[in-house]
C-alpha cells in the first residue's frame, strides 16, 4: 500500500502546482480580461508610477482617489437604466394603493407596459415616477425594499440578475487599484441611496464611498425612534457639472484617476476635474462599440470622444479592449481523475487485505466485469476549489 500511498501524495502535490502555478498566473497579470494594447499598458504603467516611491508620479496612499461612474461604466446600462426598471416595478408594486393612477400619465402607461410612452413627457414624467416610487418611506425601509428588488430582478435580455451584468474587466481594475492602496469610489447619475444597498457585495465598494443624486430627508421620532424620511423633492443630482461637485462634497479629495462612458456626456466633468489635478493622472473612457457581446451605442454629438481626443484621455473600446465583457459562471466543482495503475508488490498487499476481509465474510462481495478484484485501482475524484 505504500506505493498506492505515494502515488496519491503525488498526485496531491500535481493538483497543488497547478493551483499554485495559476495564482502565480492571475498575479502576473493583474487584468486578465483586458486585451494586451495601448488601453490595458497605459492602466498598468500609471499604477506602476504612482506606486513606486521615488517615482517622479509617485502619489502617496492617502492622495490615490479612483472615481468610477456606475451605469455603463461599471454595468450595463441598456436596454435601460437599472434604476428605472426599479422604479417601473414599483409604480407596479403600488399600483394597488393608487387606483388612480389607472388614467394618470404617465403611471397609466407603465402599468399597461409602455414605458416609452410614459417616458415620452420628459424630465417631468420621470421626476413624477421617481417621487412615486422613491419618497415617503425611511432610509431604512427604503434600502430594504432594493434589497429585495435586486436580489430578484433580471436583465431583460439576457435574463441574468442585474448583478451578474457588471463588466468583468472592470472589477479586476476596480481590484487592481484596491491592492495598490487606491481608494476607489462611485460617482454616478444614479441615486444614491438606490446603490448603496448593494455595492459593497457587487463591487466591493463600501455605501460611504458612493456618491450620487439624492432626495431631500427629514428627521423624525416615529413611536420614540429616530428615522429619515425620504421626501418627494430632489436634494441634489450628481451628474454632468454635478460631478465635481458631488466629489468635492462626499470625498474632499481630487481625483487622480477617473473612469466615465459614452453615453450621453455627463462623464465629461468628472474626468476634466480630474485631469486638474496637479500630479499624475489618468482618464479612461469607455466605448460601448460591441454589438455582439453587449450594446452598441454613441451620442449625437459625440461629445464624450470628442472631448477624449482634444484631452489625450485614453479611449477603452469594448470590442478591441476588452477579452470578456461580463463574468463568466464558475463550476462548482472541479473535476480531476487520476488512473493509478496497481503493480506486483500493490496485488500482492491487496491479496493479503483480501484474505482477511474473507475470514470476516466469507461470502464475498460481487463485483461485474469492469471491475478489477484487486480493489486497487483507485481515482481522486471531485476535488472542492
Amino acid at each position: 500500500m505504500k506505493t498506492l500511498c505515494n502515488q496519491n501524495h503525488t498526485a496531491a502535490v500535481l493538483i497543488s502546482m497547478l493551483a499554485f502555478a495559476t495564482a502565480i498566473a492571475r498575479a502576473a497579470d493583474p487584468l486578465p480580461s483586458w486585451n494586451d494594447g495601448k488601453a490595458k499598458q497605459g492602466i498598468i504603467s500609471f499604477v506602476t508610477n504612482v506606486t513606486t516611491i521615488g517615482s517622479p508620479e509617485f502619489v502617496p496612499a492617502a492622495e490615490r482617489i479612483a472615481t468610477f461612474d456606475n451605469d455603463g461604466t461599471l454595468w450595463c446600462e441598456k436596454p435601460a437604466p437599472v434604476q428605472l426598471y426599479f422604479a417601473l416595478d414599483r409604480v407596479k408594486a403600488l399600483a394597488p394603493q393608487h387606483p388612480e393612477w389607472k388614467d394618470m400619465e404617465p403611471f397609466a402607461s407603465v402599468l399597461k407596459g409602455d414605458w416609452k410612452t410614459a417616458l415620452s413627457g420628459g424630465d417631468h414624467a420621470l421626476l413624477e415616477i421617481v417621487m412615486a416610487t422613491h419618497a415617503g418611506m425611511t432610509t431604512a425601509e427604503f434600502e430594504q425594499i432594493v434589497k429585495d428588488w435586486i436580489a430578484t430582478a433580471k436583465h431583460p435580455t439576457s435574463v441574468r440578475p442585474f448583478t451578474e451584468m457588471v463588466y468583468q474587466p472592470m472589477l479586476e481594475l476596480l481590484s487592481y487599484l484596491r491592492t495598490n492602496g487606491f481608494k476607489t469610489f462611485i460617482v454616478s447619475g444614479g441615486g444614491i441611496e438606490f446603490i448603496r444597498p448593494w455595492a459593497e457585495k457587487t463591487y466591493g465598494i463600501p455605501p460611504e464611498q458612493v456618491v450620487g443624486s439624492s432626495i431631500k430627508t427629514k428627521f423624525e421620532l416615529r413611536d420614540g425612534k429616530a428615522v429619515l424620511m425620504r421626501l418627494p423633492e430632489m436634494s441634489f443630482i450628481d451628474d454632468k457639472e454635478g460631478k465635481p461637485v458631488g466629489i468635492n462634497q462626499h470625498i474632499g479629495r481630487q481625483p487622480v484617476l477617473s473612469v466615465g462612458n459614452v453615453f450621453s456626456g455627463g462623464d465629461i466633468a468628472m474626468l476634466l476635474f480630474c485631469q486638474s489635478h496637479p500630479g499624475a493622472t489618468l482618464q479612461l473612457m469607455v466605448n460601448h462599440d460591441d454589438t455582439a457581446r453587449e450594446f452598441a451605442y454613441s451620442e449625437p454629438d459625440n461629445a464624450s470622444l470628442n472631448a477624449a481626443a482634444a484631452n489625450g484621455w485614453t479611449v477603452v473600446d469594448i470590442k478591441k479592449d476588452w477579452k470578456n465583457v461580463f463574468p463568466t459562471e464558475a463550476p462548482a466543482v472541479t473535476s480531476i481523475d487520476i488512473l493509478l495503475e496497481p503493480d506486483a508488490t500493490m496485488i500482492q498487499h491487496a491479496e493479503a487485505v483480501n484474505g482477511r476481509l474473507l475470514e470476516v465474510y466469507p461470502v464475498g462481495f460481487a463485483l461485474d466485469a469492469t471491475h478489477r478484484p484487486d480493489s486497487i485501482t483507485r481515482s481522486l475524484r471531485r476535488i472542492e476549489p
